[in-house]
């Protein structure tokens, strides 16, 4: 399972996902990726998952099949994404 998280870090929200980051590895042992929709990984993994709102946090198979997706904000619970890490 890949879980990651798509925001602009130089947003009003990247100080928020930042924290949230930090207390999921804190809480879970695991890291959530990190991916800027500015960069040219970033417009293709938007593309391909149809992602236009900031933050969103996806949970993929290994195979790359969308498994869940929580968009804006409130960001979900760390209980609700460590079920797919």
């Amino acid at each position: 399972m890949r879980v990651a998280v798509v925001y602009k870090y130089e947003s009003d929200h990247a100080r928020e996902v930042l924290d949230y980051l930090r207390d999921f590895s804190r809480q879970t042992g695991h890291d959530i990726e990190e991916i800027d929709p500015d960069t040219p990984d970033g417009t293709g993994f938007c593309r391909t998952y149809d992602i236009v709102e900031y933050p969103t946090m996806v949970a993929l198979s290994d195979g790359g099949q969308l498994q869940s997706m929580w968009r804006g904000r409130p960001l979900p619970t760390i209980s609700e994404v460590s079920f797919y890490v």
